[in-house]
């Protein structure tokens, strides 16, 4: 589904991808990890279309990302990418289900239709009790399940996700790690997992080590 190659990237004269090939199919939980500094958040960042890479080429279902113009970047990202952050980033004043209907009605979907499935969404993550609760009412861990609800509102072919447990507790991250890999065996979701969590990343169906703006391991899951 997704083809990267030779992605150079550069802020100034700081050289942050040095040449990256990348091949990410359907149904696949990747995770990429390193030390900070590594190149991680960036390569997820050109992935997901929130950043453009200097030279390459990163090629979505055969379409070449660099040839779209920003409207319809915007709109190829809300219809076929979710995203997952550490900090969950929920508007404050928003309840978790307008929280997640918002993608949803960026895309001019049917109203009554996206605050079904957000509903839905909650419900299946365990969060049925929160539904008009604010992000302030919530703990750390529904916060993030709330923004996991989000990323699948439009039912993203892809779901990028960086440091998703970073900011939880042992308990909840284990819960997280367990939502992502039920959604790709219930719904053949694909996510790339930027992370320093080991467990997370043992996980994944394969694990891309980098180091220095290059991937220099591939790590393929006991479970594959």
């Amino acid at each position: 589904m997704l083809q990267v190659s030779n992605i150079h990237k550069k802020y100034g004269s700081l050289e942050v991808l040095k040449g990256i090939d990348l091949t990410i199919g359907t149904g696949e939980v990747v995770s990429i990890v390193g030390a900070s500094g590594a190149g991680k958040s960036t390569l997820l960042h050109i992935l997901g279309t929130l950043d453009g890479a200097d030279s390459g080429e990163v090629l979505f279902d055969g379409r070449n990302i660099a040839k779209m113009n920003a409207t319809e970047l915007a709109r190829f990202r809300n219809r076929h990418i979710g995203f997952i952050f550490q900090f969950h980033n929920l508007l404050p004043e928003f309840t978790a289900v307008e929280n997640v209907c918002l993608p949803g009605f960026l895309a001019g979907r049917n109203e009554k239709e996206v605050t079904e499935r957000a509903k839905e969404l909650l419900t299946m993550l365990n969060l049925s009790h929160r539904l008009n609760h604010k992000p302030s009412e919530m703990s750390g861990g529904e916060q993030q399940r709330t923004a996991v609800a989000r990323a699948l509102i439009n039912s993203p072919q892809v779901i990028f996700a960086d440091e998703p447990s970073g900011n939880l507790d042992s308990k909840n991250a284990q819960e997280l790690h367990d939502i992502f890999f039920r959604l790709r065996d219930e719904f053949n979701q694909t996510f790339v997992i930027v992370t320093h969590n080991e467990q997370l990343a043992s996980m994944a169906d394969r694990t891309l080590v980098m180091k220095d703006g290059l991937i220099v391991q591939e790590v393929l899951s006991n479970q594959s």
